[in-house]
């Protein structure tokens, strides 16, 4: 499945309780559901918003992907389309007088059209696969304006863990 087409089933699936089985790489468990901060339920704060679609955006591809452990899965699209539902959410949140440097910066690459740049020179991952059509020579020049001293941030609002096992529920 595609991670650009992520929907509200995609989200149902994730919140939902997974095979509760325990995943395992390298003798480290990271888990198979992943479950939002409470705080993320009950604070309306546009920032705080924008920031769990990332995580729900993120970690919906990582299940997806069929990797596994889905706590660890990693690759570009996967990023990139978080950070598009980031820059979606933040559009739809923020107010005249609402404003994030990180959020606003990011919004600018974006209109831009320097976001597959930016993912790919601030975030990829030496498993990554570079996607066909970068322009980083004229993101370079365009960033070194622009984006001076810039840092990358990513909050992640959730943590991945285990599902009850369905059997042990069912006694």
């Amino acid at each position: 499945m595609d991670c650009r087409s992520l929907g509200l089933a995609a989200l149902a699936l994730l919140l939902g309780a997974c095979n509760g089985e325990i995943y395992l790489r390298d003798g480290v468990t990271d888990g198979d559901t992943f479950y939002l901060a409470e705080r993320a339920l009950h604070d309306s704060d546009p920032v705080l918003q924008s920031w769990v679609g990332y995580s729900l955006a993120k970690s919906t591809c990582q299940l997806l992907s069929g990797a596994d452990n889905p706590a660890r899965a990693t690759s570009f699209e996967c990023e990139l389309t978080a950070r598009e539902h980031l820059l979606d959410a933040w559009a739809e949140q923020r107010g005249p007088f609402v404003t994030d440097p990180y959020l606003d910066r990011l919004a600018q690459v974006q209109q831009a059209q320097y976001l597959d740049e930016y993912v790919w020179q601030f975030l990829h991952e030496t498993s990554w696969t570079a996607p066909p059509g970068l322009e980083m020579e004229r993101f370079a020049e365009w960033r070194r304006e622009r984006l001076p001293n810039h840092e990358v941030r990513t909050r992640l609002i959730g943590s991945w863990g285990y599902a009850e096992r369905r059997a042990s529920r069912s006694r």
